[in-house]
């Protein structure tokens, strides 16, 4: 997929707020209320299928967020929501700073070590209370790498599509 194809996880509806078919989100941008900013948002709603949203507004609403999508305005018709995943349209992030990166621009590129032995390519990525971990695939073997700058990852090329990274091949 390319860039401009790519969807980014921003959120998640969680329950139901009042009876006008509000909706409590929870969100991972930061900050929070960001996530009113992307639009349009999009839910995966069947395999293939993705409902485009425009002209959601929210507000904070004790700790979490609350919602109110266009269309949306009973609380039958919301609890069909409860459980979606929201994604933004890649673009419509701002350009990452320098020696930042979005996880999805890093889904797929290759991994090398400072030797040139590949490991395989970016799985996908998780958060720990540490640091972020990158999961690196090559068919066979499954490889947990600390993503931390300049101690395990020398470098990232997204436009050659290729991270190299000081790591033993056989670990």
């Amino acid at each position: 997929m390319t860039a401009a194809g790519r969807r980014v996880l921003v959120g998640r509806i969680v329950g139901l707020y009042g009876v006008q078919g509000w909706l409590k989100i929870e969100s991972w941008t930061e900050p929070r209320t960001q996530i009113f900013r992307y639009q349009p948002w999009l839910l995966i709603t069947a395999p293939g299928e993705v409902k485009e949203l425009h002209g959601v507004k929210g507000r904070p609403q004790g700790k979490g967020l609350v919602a109110y999508f266009p269309g949306i305005d009973d609380r039958d018709t919301a609890t069909a929501l409860i459980g979606q995943d929201i994604y933004v349209p890649r673009e419509q992030l701002p350009p990452p700073g320098k020696d930042e990166y979005y996880w999805v621009d890093l889904e797929g590129i290759e991994v090398v070590t400072t030797e040139n032995v590949v490991l395989g390519r970016v799985s996908h990525l998780f958060a720990t209370g540490a640091n972020d971990v990158v999961v690196v695939r090559d068919g066979e073997r499954e490889r947990l790498i600390p993503f931390v700058q300049g101690s395990y990852v020398r470098s990232v090329d997204l436009s050659g599509g290729r991270m190299v990274v000081d790591w033993d091949p056989e670990f």
